[in-house]
């Protein structure tokens, strides 16, 4: 599996850190100018689930609101990186 770019990495967390009641999957993308499977493997490496044996970032999470999915920092990605030391995925 490929990893992110550090330079797309950078635009969500920043894109999710404007919209503290998180965003939608399919805006997020428009914003940013990805595919939804490439915005999909990116919340991947940065939510919390472990991805070949390797813990996840915890900076993300994908919520579901009815029928639409959104993405919304953690308290651990609110304060990521400048704050805590926390370093991204390589």
């Amino acid at each position: 599996m490929t990893l992110p770019s550090p330079s797309t990495t950078e635009a969500l967390l920043a894109e999710l850190a404007r919209e503290p009641d998180g965003i939608s999957l399919p805006r997020l993308c428009k914003r940013l100018g990805l595919r939804m499977s490439v915005l999909m493997r990116e919340l991947a490496w940065l939510g919390e689930a472990s991805i070949g044996g390797q813990p996840g970032a915890g900076l993300v999470r994908v919520e579901r609101r009815g029928e639409r999915s959104f993405a919304v920092l953690t308290g651990r990605g609110r304060s990521a990186p400048e704050d805590d030391g926390t370093e991204l995925p390589p």
